[in-house]
C-alpha cells in the first residue's frame, strides 16, 4: 500500500501575540485550571505589545511564528521577535555581533524566540506534538534565509524542549542560573535546619537587620491597588536606570498586569511608616514562584536579599510550590539556599564559516561553565548528610 500523505500544513509569520486567539495560544502553552508558565502567556505577551513595550521604536518587533492544520487551527506557536539589537536577552551575543561586523556582516536583525526581558526557562515551541514543534524550528529557520538574516536564537529554553533543537542541528548554548529547590519544607526554619551553623545564623541575621523599622506587606489579587502599582514603578524605574540606562517595560504595561494577571502576581513591598520604600514583584506559575522586579529608593542592608529571596522562599512554602526562580546571574544567592541550575538555549548560524566560528566558543565557553557548576555545588551551605 502507498504511504498517505503527511497532512497539510501552514506555516506563517504572524505580526503579534495580540491578534492571536487567546484561547488557542493559551492551550498551546499549557495553560489549564493549575496555570503554567506566566511569560508565554497570552496574557503577558499581549501585553507587553498593548503597553508599546515591544514594537516600533523598540528594536523588538513582533513576528511570532504560527503553525496552522488544514482546517485552519493552531498547531503551533513560537513568541519571536525580529531585533535590531541584543537588550533584554540576558543571554550574551555582542561578542558575535562585533566578529560579524568586523567580517563585513550585518548581524541585525536577527531572529529571536524568546519572552522578552524574562531571563525565565520555559517552552519556546508551543506546540501538541514534535512534529509541529519541529516545523517551527524550520520555520523560524526558513525567516533567517529568505530575508538573509545572520541568525536565530531561542533563549532560556525548557531542557526537555533542547533535544528538538538539537535534532535540528542548531548550536546549544548553556549557562548558570540559582533556584531554590522546595524539598518539602513546612516552614522557612524547616529549611534554616538543613543549613550550616554559621549560614542559619547568617540568614537569621540579615532577616532581622533587613525589617527593622519597617513593615512588610504580601499583596496579591484584588488588594492591588492603584497606589500599589505607582510604588512598584517608581522602584522598577530606579533599578532598570541603575542597570540598563532605561527601564525596559512601559508604565502602562504595570497597569496591563494589574487588570489581566493579578492573581498571578505578588507584590513584597516594605513600608517606612506609610512610605513604601522597596519592593519586590514575582509572578506564580503551576509550581514556581518566578522574581522578578525589585527596586528600593534608599539603600537599606539586606532588604534585597529578604523581599527577593527570603520572602520568596516563604512564599513558595505556604503555597506548596516546588522550587523560587529569582531571575538571572547572582553568584551571592548561594549562599543563600539557591542552588546552580544550567540554562539553555539554541542559536542557528545561517553562514557557514560564521557557524564554526561560534561553535569552537561555545565548546570553550561549555568546558569553563562546566568547570565553574563543580565549583558552585562544592560550595552548597547545606549541611553534610551522615
Amino acid at each position: 500500500m502507498a504511504e498517505a500523505d503527511p497532512p497539510a500544513r501552514t506555516v506563517s509569520l504572524g505580526t503579534g501575540v495580540a491578534a492571536v486567539d487567546a484561547a488557542a495560544w493559551d492551550a498551546l502553552a499549557g495553560f489549564g485550571a493549575g496555570g503554567g508558565n506566566p511569560f508565554v502567556s497570552h496574557d503577558f505577551l499581549a501585553l507587553l505589545e498593548e503597553s508599546g513595550s515591544v514594537g516600533p521604536g523598540t528594536g523588538w518587533q513582533p513576528a511570532p511564528i504560527l503553525v496552522e492544520n488544514e482546517s485552519g487551527a493552531l498547531i503551533g506557536a513560537a513568541p519571536a521577535y525580529l531585533k535590531s539589537h541584543s537588550q533584554g536577552e540576558y543571554v550574551f551575543d555582542h561578542a558575535w555581533a562585533d566578529a560579524w561586523a568586523r567580517a563585513g556582516g550585518d548581524y541585525y536583525p536577527k531572529l529571536q524566540i524568546a519572552a522578552p526581558f524574562t531571563p525565565v526557562p520555559g517552552p519556546r515551541l508551543l506546540a501538541g506534538d514534535d512534529a509541529a514543534a519541529m516545523l517551527l524550528i524550520r520555520g523560524a529557520e526558513a525567516v533567517v534565509r529568505q530575508n538573509e538574516l545572520s541568525s536565530a536564537h531561542a533563549t532560556f529554553v525548557a531542557p526537555e524542549q533542547m533535544p528538538l533543537f538539537e535534532e535540528a542541528g542548531w548550536l546549544v548554548r548553556r549557562d548558570i542560573q540559582f533556584h531554590f529547590a522546595n524539598s518539602g519544607y513546612a516552614s522557612f526554619d524547616d529549611f534554616l535546619a538543613t543549613l550550616t551553623s554559621a549560614k542559619r545564623k547568617q540568614l537569621r541575621k540579615e532577616r532581622a537587620r533587613a525589617i527593622e523599622g519597617l513593615r512588610i506587606e504580601e499583596l496579591t489579587g484584588d488588594a492591588l491597588k492603584a497606589e500599589h502599582w505607582d510604588a512598584m514603578w517608581a522602584f522598577y524605574q530606579d533599578t532598570g536606570a541603575r542597570k540598563w540606562g532605561q527601564p525596559y517595560l512601559t508604565r502602562a504595561a504595570f497597569d496591563l498586569m494589574g487588570r489581566r494577571m493579578a492573581d498571578r502576581i505578588i507584590l513584597v513591598l516594605a513600608y517606612e511608616e506609610e512610605q513604601p520604600v522597596a519592593g519586590a514583584m514575582h509572578f506564580v506559575g503551576a509550581d514556581t514562584l518566578y522574581g522578578r522586579y525589585w527596586g528600593c529608593l534608599r539603600d537599606i542592608p539586606y532588604l534585597h536579599f529578604e523581599l527577593c529571596y527570603y520572602r520568596a522562599i516563604d512564599l513558595a512554602i505556604a503555597r506548596g510550590l516546588s522550587r523560587v526562580e529569582a531571575g538571572a546571574q547572582g553568584g551571592h544567592k548561594l549562599a543563600r539556599g539557591y542552588g546552580p541550575v544550567a540554562t539553555w538555549s539554541a542559536h542557528f548560524i545561517a553562514d557557514p564559516g560564521f557557524r564554526r566560528a561560534v561553535a569552537d566558543y561555545l565548546e570553550q565557553e561549555r568546558r569553563a561553565e562546566e568547570a565553574e557548576m563543580d565549583w558552585l555545588e562544592g560550595h552548597m551551605p547545606f549541611r553534610q548528610k551522615v
